[in-house]
């Protein structure tokens, strides 16, 4: 199911606050960009973001789901109508992604995106690995 124009307005009206957001329309969905860097999409009128180490933080309830068959997984964004929220929302997961890029933060086996520093000690105790 295609997402709507309208939820679409209703998001970038939301984030309007923030600098450089920007949306590309690809097969009846919506790839949304902060700086440059894709920070989510809105899927079936659904708005999901990447699972970066911030949005885990700030949703640490939030329910992972697939924008589409066959893709990764990703974070619900349930708050959409807190402007504040999604403002420090998609502004922290452009800073970890921007981050990520340069080599700051690895992904551990239990899909937790976390800083290269604190990676030995997650492995021990999330994942269980040496």
């Amino acid at each position: 199911m295609a997402s709507s124009r309208d939820f679409l307005e209703y998001i970038r009206e939301q984030l309007s606050a923030t600098d450089d957001i920007t949306y590309r329309a690809m097969m009846g969905e919506f790839i949304i960009y902060c700086r440059g860097r894709i920070i989510g999409g809105i899927y079936d009128d659904r708005f999901l973001v990447k699972p970066t180490a911030a949005a885990q933080a700030m949703m640490p309830q939030a329910e992972y789901q697939l924008p589409y068959p066959g893709a990764k997984e990703m974070l619900v964004v349930d708050n959409v109508d807190d402007r504040d929220f999604l403002y420090e929302l998609v502004n922290a997961i452009a800073d970890n992604i921007l981050r990520y890029n340069e080599g700051d933060f690895a992904v551990c086996t239990n899909r937790m995106s976390i800083e290269v520093a604190t990676m030995k000690r997650c492995m021990r105790s999330c994942c269980g690995e040496p």
